[in-house]
């Protein structure tokens, strides 16, 4: 099963001091605030805009509250988690497990059903180009460095989190964006395996 940070641990992570393993300083380097995933912002666009993007969701996980879009020929998942009225609250694509049931779901996918979802699904990207597989270098070239930065976990294999908060562009900017990496090895650059971003309010 896919791992995932909660919703609420960004927003402790938000209104909290910054308690991870490494706090950087960003005075020294060009920051850029983001604003949407995958076409989408939160706390502005609503679940109208998303199922005309995406169609229907695949998908409902956590008491029905988070819509899930499946790509089995990537291995990629986006679900999104709207507040009671539609709006939307958080964004999140993620690299999902390739040797997990959705791997085995691709298999039987036809090549010609995956060339028509390539377009819909190419936009599950940063307003400023971040995909998954990204070098984890490209997020800090990207925003600059992260608020914070520490470690974690998913699917028990260890993950380093990049942390940004963008209250410093100003009120229009509420979004805050966590960014999951592989770990760097043997000297090839770690990859960005999950992105969330998500209004503060949650």
């Amino acid at each position: 099963m896919l791992a995932c940070i909660p919703a609420h641990a960004l927003a402790q992570q938000l209104n909290s001091p910054r308690k991870t393993e490494t706090n950087v300083s960003t005075a020294a380097t060009q920051r850029n605030d983001e604003l949407s995933l995958a076409g989408l912002r939160p706390g502005r666009d609503d679940m109208t805009k998303a199922e005309h993007l995406f169609r229907k969701p695949s998908a409902t996980k956590y008491d029905g509250t988070n819509k899930i879009w499946q790509d089995p020929c990537r291995h990629q998942l986006l679900s999104i988690i709207p507040d009671p009225n539609g709006t939307i609250q958080e964004v999140r694509v993620a690299q999902t497990n390739a040797n997990s049931n959705s791997s085995s779901n691709a298999n039987s996918v036809s090549t010609e059903a995956c060339a028509s979802a390539a377009e819909s699904h190419s936009r599950w990207v940063t307003g400023h180009g971040l995909v998954i597989g990204d070098a984890c270098s490209r997020v800090i070239a990207l925003y600059g460095q992260p608020g914070s930065r520490g470690p974690s976990t998913k699917d028990g294999q260890q993950l380093e989190l990049l942390y940004y908060a963008f209250d410093w562009a100003g009120p229009d900017v509420p979004q805050v964006m966590a960014v999951l990496c592989t770990p760097e090895r043997n000297a090839k650059p770690g990859r960005v395996v999950e992105i969330t971003l998500a209004a503060p309010s949650l």
